[in-house]
């Protein structure tokens, strides 16, 4: 059996179409996602507590902004 590899893209649809449009991919099996959605999971993932301090942030964009 052949594993499917997926390519992401990214659609401009009418909104008028979009219910359509999602009954469509979910009768072909394919993953629907807004950029808002796709966003906010990303948001969610990422760590809530840095051990950094404000001062450690600061000092490490110095560092790379101005080559410090």
């Amino acid at each position: 059996m052949m594993e499917a590899v997926l390519e992401g893209i990214y659609l401009n649809i009418p909104r008028t179409d979009l219910k359509f449009f999602k009954e469509l991919a979910g009768k072909m099996g394919w993953i629907t996602e807004t950029k808002d959605g796709y966003l906010k999971k990303y948001i969610a993932s990422r760590p809530k507590h840095v051990p950094l301090s404000d001062e450690e942030i600061m000092s490490e964009v110095a560092a790379v902004r101005y080559r410090k």
